[in-house]
């Protein structure tokens, strides 16, 4: 039986991936040792967009009012092929990698700990790989490259999405690293309102004038025990979390001001939307007990992630014939170590492609991508490259995203994402194919974008942690710059 991957232009991109293993891996400890939490990722976004600049792509940053998104792109006509993902850190997990037990680099800074910087690395190479398998076979189409900040605060792509970046796309590839080689479908992870309920009251002295004071900070906790109350009544899927973003200064100021941030989920759209709704209800509630003013800002709000069933095909096919990376002695004794001191089951990494799986169960976790995934068929490409049954946002899921395992996972990434997108360039059909089944997944659901129109990015979002650890971080930085062998 002929292989999938039997073609000229597929052996080309995946000996593209091989020799460039050690830029991959150079591109992904970049990011990796930078760091940087949601739209503060001004180091990472300028080295992916340079290094794509430098590879004949056209660069515009600063879309949608997100100093550190891009979008590059390279080709002309049709089809037009999207491929985006994030590279954002996570707070106060600083993590040496490599070290299989507790190992700040940085204390109390932030750092990688699922591995979005991994996630850069194999859109950015997997790019480059396939802008020189076009010029070389004169594969007809356009690819645009999208840089999304912020993933972990939900941000980005719904701004993309509706300010119409998507508008002349055909289809979209996302890549995101797992501790499986994979492909799915179906709705996998439910939809997300994001948003900030700002309390404003009048401060005084707490011991001697409080009854001249109308405290916040009593709103906020007002609100947060209405919405313990409500969880009774939530609908199956509903679930709510918050943190106190303001809580005053000092005990013997009563606060004028007090904030929280909540996130409210729900497998669809609608859900999300209507918990938000009873979440405002319940802050203004709070507000009229303690004669406070209210204020409502939604940061984002994202729809579920939904994954066509015609690229998962098309994606699966690949990556069973690329095949899991083979893992080294050293590598499994590694993985097993860290899962024994994060007190998860032992089995070391996995060995063997996972079936597709389809429709894949929904989970609760959310991505910014699901407002892409409704406005065009949408495929991702799961790629090993971390340690199985570790949770993300934990220290030790940041211990492996620069060692060999990430790096192997990544040339496996940039492999499965290059040749997929190959299938589309060459097959005219295929793309009709993939569009009739994303009107039949969709059925009579319209997409409108949960995000309010006049909404705009929280530029200033993080950056008071990274300029306070940022120069500490600095002096472990990767000196050596990756460099592209076309």
């Amino acid at each position: 039986m002929k292989s999938p991957l039997d073609s000229r232009e597929k052996k080309f991109v995946l000996d593209f991936a091989e020799r460039n293993a050690a830029a991959t891996a150079a591109l992904g400890d970049s990011l990796f040792y930078f760091g940087e939490l949601g739209l503060q990722e001004y180091r990472s976004a300028e080295l992916m967009g340079a290094m794509l600049a430098e590879h004949g792509f056209k660069v515009e940053r600063g879309i949608s009012g997100f100093p550190t998104g891009f979008l590059t792109t390279y080709g002309q006509g049709s089809p037009v092929i999207a491929i985006h993902s994030e590279y954002d850190a996570n707070p106060t997990n600083s993590q040496q990698s490599g070290v299989a037990e507790r190992a700040e680099i940085v204390p109390g800074a932030p750092g990688h700990c699922e591995g979005h910087n991994v996630n850069g690395a194999v859109m950015v190479v997997g790019a480059i790989a396939l802008r020189y398998a076009m010029e070389k076979f004169k594969l007809p189409g356009t690819l645009k490259i999208f840089g999304a900040p912020a993933e972990e605060q939900l941000l980005s792509r719904p701004f993309f999405v509706r300010d119409r970046l998507f508008d002349d796309v055909d289809i979209a590839f996302h890549d995101h690293i797992l501790d499986e080689f994979k492909a799915d479908y179906g709705l996998i992870q439910s939809a997300t309102v994001s948003a900030d309920f700002a309390f404003r009251g009048e401060s005084a002295h707490a011991a001697m004038f409080p009854f001249k004071a109308r405290d916040a900070l009593d709103a906020v906790v007002l609100m947060d025990s209405g919405m313990a109350q409500y969880r009774e009544h939530l609908q199956p899927g509903m679930t709510a979390h918050r943190v106190i973003t303001d809580g005053g200064v000092q005990p013997n100021v009563i606060p004028s001001r007090a904030s929280i941030w909540w996130y409210f989920r729900h497998p669809t759209a609608e859900g999300a939307r209507l918990l938000f709704e009873q979440g405002r209800k319940v802050a203004q509630g709070a507000a009229l007990m303690t004669n406070c003013e209210l204020d409502v800002n939604v940061r984002s709000a994202v729809w579920p992630v939904r994954l066509n069933q015609t690229m998962a095909e098309i994606i699966q096919k690949n990556v069973e014939a690329i095949g899991m990376p083979v893992w080294s002695g050293e590598e499994q004794s590694f993985a097993r170590a860290l899962q024994k001191q994060a007190g998860v089951p032992v089995m070391g990494l996995r060995t063997h492609v996972t079936p597709v799986e389809g429709p894949a169960p929904q989970i609760p976790a959310s991505n910014d991508c699901g407002d892409v995934s409704w406005k065009v068929p949408m495929g991702r490409v799961w790629f090993p490259g971390n340690v199985p049954n570790l949770a993300f946002h934990h220290w030790s899921a940041g211990a492996a995203l620069a060692t060999s395992i990430a790096h192997k996972g990544a040339v496996a990434g940039v492999k499965a994402l290059a040749t997929s997108v190959i299938d589309y360039l060459q097959t005219p059909d295929l793309m009709a194919r993939t569009k009739e089944s994303f009107k039949r997944e969709i059925g009579d659901t319209i997409y409108k974008p949960l995000l309010p129109d006049d909404q705009r990015p929280p530029v200033e979002l993080n950056r008071a942690e990274m300029e306070k650890y940022r120069p500490q971080m600095e002096r472990h930085y990767v000196r050596e710059r990756p460099v592209i062998q076309p």
